[in-house]
């Protein structure tokens, strides 16, 4: 079975959409949606010089899904 879903654009166009929880980098959006932590949370932990799943594309933030969930399985509490 495939995992990819699809989608159509506005030009009517098939569009493959991948699930949140099969993409290795997330959007601090995705991963708000994906963890149910608020956006700003996220911004204040991706902030922090020693994050370790933060990925820095120029000026976008990205979310390393998988080091994400390894440090949210840690946390007691963030």
């Amino acid at each position: 079975m495939d995992n990819k879903l699809t989608e159509t654009s506005s030009s009517n166009r098939r569009v493959a959409a991948v699930p949140i929880w099969v993409k290795p980098y997330l959007t601090i959006e995705e991963a708000a949606e994906y963890t149910g932590i608020g956006r700003d949370k996220l911004y204040e932990m991706t902030s922090l010089a020693d994050c370790p799943f933060v990925l820095w594309v120029g000026n976008r933030r990205m979310i390393k899904r998988r080091i994400f969930d390894e440090y949210i399985e840690q946390m007691y509490s963030i």
